[in-house]
């Protein structure tokens, strides 16, 4: 599915739909596509927003989850968005994170699936050679539990960022930013009701770290699927939809979500 990409000002996204805002944020990787299944679902009851995070477009001093949400509060205030049930995968639930401790006045609740900001493993110890396709490729593979996931337009798309010197620059500088910034101590002060949901084969960020948010954020709720890793909302979209869903319906405007 084609969504067209609107700008204003600086920012461009995808918006779809009617009713509450429904704001999606993509991790260090992540496309248009990893939303897809997501958005044609909840368009029929939300605005669904996908702003395009600007990972390799900021400086270098500023490559960091703090700029990142930064960038994302820019953005709601631009769009004027209030209400707002957020959403992150991997970097993106991070930058949620702290976008959520720092403005939490517009932030109705918080959804969260594959999250970095407690633990995280990386691409790996060391980057490989640039040029070198099949590693790649099975790095991308192990994000999921079922390695056909890992589409070759997904690996053409990873490839393509990790063959270039600056992207692969600036993509260390923001898996640095994110190990540094453990939010352990800070989580106790989110308020918003909170969703968990977590792949029970997560390699990157694995199961233990979902039970470790659910511990440290007082209103939350974990849900693990099965036979699936560390992006739920594109390995097993259906599951996915119906748990947050019914999330959804119980704190939604409108409670007809996931009907």
């Amino acid at each position: 599915m084609n969504y067209e990409l609107k700008q204003a000002d600086k920012f461009k996204f995808i918006e779809e739909g009617e009713g509450e805002t429904l704001l999606l944020l993509h991790g260090l990787f992540g496309a248009m596509s990893n939303f897809e299944h997501l958005i044609e679902y909840f368009r029929k009851q939300f605005r669904v927003v996908v702003p395009i995070l600007p990972l390799f477009d900021l400086d270098i001093f500023h490559t960091t989850v703090g700029g990142l949400e930064k960038y994302v509060q820019k953005f709601i205030e631009c769009r004027k968005y209030t209400n707002i049930h957020l959403l992150g995968n991997s970097l993106g639930g991070h930058v949620a994170l702290v976008h959520v401790l720092k403005h939490p006045e517009h932030i109705k609740t918080l959804i969260l699936t594959g999250s970095s900001g407690l633990f995280e493993n990386g691409m790996g110890d060391s980057y490989p050679k640039r040029g070198d396709y099949e590693y790649i490729k099975k790095k991308t593979q192990i994000t999921f539990y079922h390695p056909e996931t890992a589409t070759k337009e997904l690996v053409d798309e990873v490839f393509e960022i990790t063959n270039n010197r600056i992207k692969v620059i600036k993509i260390i500088a923001l898996a640095k930013s994110a190990i540094r910034n453990n939010l352990g101590e800070e989580l106790n002060q989110i308020k918003q009701p909170t969703l968990l949901i977590w792949g029970n084969n997560d390699t990157v960020t694995p199961p233990f770290v979902g039970k470790e948010f659910n511990n440290l954020i007082p209103n939350s709720e974990l849900h693990f699927i099965d036979q699936c890793g560390h992006a739920p909302m594109m390995e097993v979209p259906d599951e996915f939809n119906r748990i947050l869903g019914v999330f959804l319906a119980q704190h939604a405007t409108k409670p007809n979500v996931g009907a």
